[in-house]
């Protein structure tokens, strides 16, 4: 063989050597990993949005001691404080007067003084009542002013008070302690001493104003389960109005449609054969309704979303941006999620966006199932918005928040990676067009979104609330119900008010009814509320006289006073309605943001009922009144243990004033009936169990602003579409990388 071609040879066989070389040391070698480069904040990061920020542990803590040593009265830690006590019910923030924010804002003003707002509960005093204090400035206290007089027109009853959690001990106790004087019949009805029974609280609490009176439902307790769906058809009436604990009682029982006088009465009859008795076995663990244990083993890992750059969002204290978008967001211990200071390219659309009250309204033929309202504000919608599991949740990568809170205790609590934030992406396009006429190209942006999140745990019930924010300039609300639902024990005609979903258990009926605040700023704080809606009219043809045509036509009006802006909440509202600026856009229309409603709410509960008034909100799916700073929320926490005599009533926010060019806030209504059935069991599915509304860009803009996103895809020709410059899709398997996932951990079950 000649030499050079065997040198040749020698080459080529060293290099094909190398080549197989490399791919085996790169054979199953996991993608690079990504690279996190975070976004350049859209807006300055000035600190303004501090002006509505959530208290701080240390800003809490600093309020009880301020109040502990300024009140001259003996205060006792709420955490253990009976109803004779005087004690720090809870601190939020006091936030300021809207004037007083736009003027820092937006004119250069001073910052607010930073203030707190103290609940207190006097029950150790000749006059018991509920005080609220204002307390400020933070982060030193050096003064407090009473404003209860001043918010609600004078003294806050006691009896209005949110039941604590001293009081659910000691009413449990006496519980157990009454059922131990009918142990044959527990025996017999329910395989238990009673020790092993759960008990489960209704409200509103009696008749009347005043009363403080509740059924108590009972259940089997199983350890890690939901009780909710297995009563035992026990039910007690529990008094519990006095301050002194000794002297609450049971003034009846309910069991199996029949009512008695005591648990020593039932007794009785059960000894001597006056009463049936259903027995209800305690369930066991490998077959127990309502178990949410896994049936099978894990199978291989979903789909996972990641963000192959990190987060295109920024968050800086209580703020978040993303691609023209800029929110401040905090949370109610009470009323849960609030947003403010909503802007979309610089401009802010929204002041206040909040949750304000979630109804959950029961039927049944058992005492407990049909005398039940929850007011779930009473309880603590933000407070029990408890730390999300990274994965179910939110999406694994999202951004975690932690909560700060004070409620019944002196030391201020932490419900860690209890909000969350996170890019959306819906597998649906935002907009999209495929030509295959004149010339042919593709054009596309899919639909990205930017996602506020926290879940609410209210007994059996789980609410996700969700914030949502689309590049086209739409702001989309939503909620979802899961959790368990609540039951009664099946008996008598129970299906009028349900559906049977277990041996004994019936599955009742109820509504939720969720009212929202929003306090809209459409191109400035002067808004108006016009009306579209269509019709149709009849006319000859322009072409043809001898033969006519029928179109449609638009119908345009402005909504001037408020009770023309007050649609009750089964009537339809007018298919486009739009909060109008003072400014036009290039086309010469008012710059606006539409309101779009998707509900199915059950009806509201009728007029007749003493207790209408204290949920007067539900009787609108939508009104639109002037803002005032005398009515910041449209429902009160004290409505709940006296809806007879409400502290707040939303009725009477809606006096016909005129709304024209006036700072507007809407309150919306959405809803759902719900009527148990048998795949509620386990647990109730959010799917088909969601509502909420859009606001949406109309005229607001000259044309649609998604047309800026980076995320746009143009190409007309199959190398343009190939091509990373013009179609950002083609370089995605140049850039695959495996996300740096952050271990899995839960926190949650240590702040209960």
């Amino acid at each position: 063989m000649h030499m050079k071609t065997a040198l040749i040879l020698l080459v080529l066989a060293f290099a094909t050597i190398f080549a197989l070389v490399c791919v085996l040391l790169t054979r199953g070698r996991g993608p690079s990993t990504c690279q996190h480069q975070p976004p350049e904040p859209e807006v300055p990061e000035d600190g303004r949005s501090l002006v509505f920020a959530d208290l701080t542990p240390e800003e809490l803590a600093q309020v009880v001691r301020y109040l502990q040593g300024s009140l001259g009265v003996p205060l006792v830690d709420a955490s253990h404080a009976k109803p004779s006590d005087n004690c720090i019910a809870s601190v939020d923030v006091q936030l300021p007067a809207k004037a007083e924010v736009l003027q820092f804002l937006d004119a250069g003003g001073a910052r607010p003084p930073r203030e707190a707002l103290a609940v207190l509960y006097f029950g150790n005093q000749e006059d018991p009542n509920v005080t609220e204090y204002v307390v400020g400035p933070l982060p030193v206290p050096t003064y407090h002013r009473d404003v209860t007089v001043q918010k609600y027109g004078g003294k806050v009853p006691y009896h209005r008070r949110p039941v604590t959690g001293v009081e659910y001990v000691a009413i449990s106790a006496l519980i157990q302690h009454e059922l131990r004087k009918a142990p044959r019949f527990l025996a017999a009805c329910c395989a238990s001493d009673g020790t092993d029974l759960a008990v489960l609280t209704t409200a509103p609490r009696g008749f009347k104003s005043g009363d403080r009176s509740s059924w108590f439902v009972i259940f089997h307790a199983m350890e890690g389960t939901g009780y909710y769906v297995l009563p035992v058809g026990l039910e007690v009436l529990v008094e519990h109005g006095e301050l002194d604990i000794s002297l609450w009682y049971l003034s009846k029982v309910f069991y199996n449609g029949r009512y008695f006088s005591s648990t020593t009465k039932l007794e009785a009859d059960f000894v001597a054969g006056l009463l049936e008795v259903i027995r209800v076995e305690k369930p066991q663990d490998a077959t127990v309704m309502g178990s949410m244990r896994p049936r099978r083993p894990p199978g291989a890992p979903g789909p996972l979303q990641y963000e192959p750059h990190g987060p295109r969002y920024s968050i800086r204290d209580n703020r978040v941006t993303f691609q023209g978008w800029s929110i401040t967001f905090g949370m109610n211990p009470n009323t849960g999620p609030r947003l403010f200071d909503i802007r979309y390219r610089r401009e802010r659309i929204i002041y206040e966006l909040s949750l304000q009250e979630a109804l959950a309204l029961y039927g049944s033929n058992c005492p407990g199932g049909m005398s039940t309202r929850y007011l779930d504000g009473s309880f603590g919608i933000g407070r029990f918005a408890y730390e999300l599991v990274r994965g179910v949740d939110c999406p694994y990568t999202a951004t975690y928040v932690d909560r700060h809170y004070l409620a019944e205790s002196d030391v201020p609590r932490t419900n860690q990676n209890s909000l969350c934030v996170f890019e959306h992406d819906a597998a649906l396009p935002l907009r999209r067009h495929f030509s295959d006429m004149q010339s042919l190209y593709y054009g596309g942006l899919r639909k990205s979104v930017l996602v506020i999140r926290a879940v609410s745990t209210l007994i059996n019930y789980d609410y996700v609330w969700d914030f949502m924010f689309h590049s086209n300039g739409a702001v989309e609300v939503r909620v979802h119900a899961t959790g368990y639902i609540s039951s009664s024990f099946f008996h008598g005609r129970g299906i009028n008010y349900g559906n049977k979903v277990g041996p004994h258990t019936l599955g009742t009926m109820h509504l939720h009814h969720i009212h929202y605040k929003v306090d809209l700023d459409v191109g400035g704080q002067l808004n108006s509320l016009e009306a579209q809606d269509m019709g149709y009219e009849q006319l000859k043809a322009p072409w043809s006289e001898q033969n006519t045509i029928v179109r449609p036509f638009l119908h345009r009006g402005r909504l001037e006073r408020e009770n023309e802006a007050a649609f009750p909440l089964e009537a339809p509202l007018p298919r486009y309605l739009s909060f109008t600026g003072p400014e036009t856009n290039r086309w010469g229309h008012a710059r606006s943001y539409r309101l779009q409603v998707v509900s199915s709410p059950g009806k509201h509960l009728p007029d007749s009922s003493p207790m209408e008034r204290a949920v007067s909100w539900g009787r609108y799916k939508l009104a639109v009144t002037r803002r005032k700073e005398e009515e910041p929320t449209s429902t009160s926490v004290y409505n709940q243990n006296d809806p007879w005599t409400p502290t707040v009533a939303f009725a009477d926010f809606i006096d016909n004033e005129t709304i024209t060019n006036e700072d507007l806030v809407a309150w919306i209504s959405v809803g759902f009936l719900h009527v148990p059935h048998a795949e509620d069991i386990p647990n109730t599915v959010t799917v088909g169990n969601g509502v909420g509304f859009f606001l949406r860009p109309y005229n607001y803009f000259d044309e649609d602003p998604s047309v800026d996103s980076p995320d746009s895809i143009y190409f007309s020709s199959e190398r343009e579409a190939e091509a990373c410059e013009t179609n950002p899709l083609a370089c995605l398997p140049a850039a695959a990388c495996a996300p740096q996932l952050p271990p899995f951990h839960y926190g949650g079950f240590l702040n209960i």
